[in-house]
C-alpha cells in the first residue's frame, strides 16, 4: 500500500468587490484580494491549510498591498467587509503613473515636463 502526498504553496483569489484611489498612481482600481498559504494534500486533495497569508493588488498600477490578517479571514468566510487604507500595509511599489492635467497624456516615465505639450507635471 502506498500513499501520495505532498506539500505545497497555494494562492486562492478571495471574493471581493470594492474599488478605491490607489496610494500609489492616485487613480481609481478595483482590489484583487488573494491569499497565499501552505497545504498539505493527500491523494491530490487538500487536506490542511496552515501559514496563511492575505493580500491586494491593484487593477491600476499592480502595486501589492499586504491585508489585515482580521479582515482577510473575515473575507475567506464570505463577510461583506469594506477594505479600509489603514487595513493595508504597502509591499510593492510599482512606478507611479503620471498624468498631464492639460492635455491627459499618460506616462511612467520619470518627467518634469509633458512630452506631448510642455506643460509642467
Amino acid at each position: 500500500m502506498f500513499f501520495l502526498m505532498g506539500i505545497n504553496t497555494d494562492r486562492i483569489e478571495l471574493n471581493h468587490d470594492q474599488t478605491m484611489i490607489c496610494d500609489v498612481c492616485e487613480r481609481y482600481g478595483h482590489l484583487n484580494v488573494f491569499m497565499t498559504c501552505s497545504v498539505l494534500s493527500l491523494f491530490f486533495l487538500p487536506v490542511f491549510r496552515w501559514n496563511r497569508h492575505y493580500y491586494v493588488e491593484m487593477s491600476c498600477c499592480q502595486s501589492l498591498y499586504e491585508l489585515n490578517e482580521q479582515i482577510g479571514r473575515m473575507i475567506e468566510k464570505g463577510e461583506d467587509v469594506e477594505i479600509r487604507k489603514e487595513d493595508l500595509t504597502l509591499l510593492n511599489k510599482t512606478k507611479g503613473y503620471k498624468k498631464c492635467q492639460y492635455c491627459g497624456y499618460e506616462t511612467d516615465e520619470d518627467f518634469v515636463y509633458c512630452p506631448k505639450c510642455g506643460n509642467r507635471f
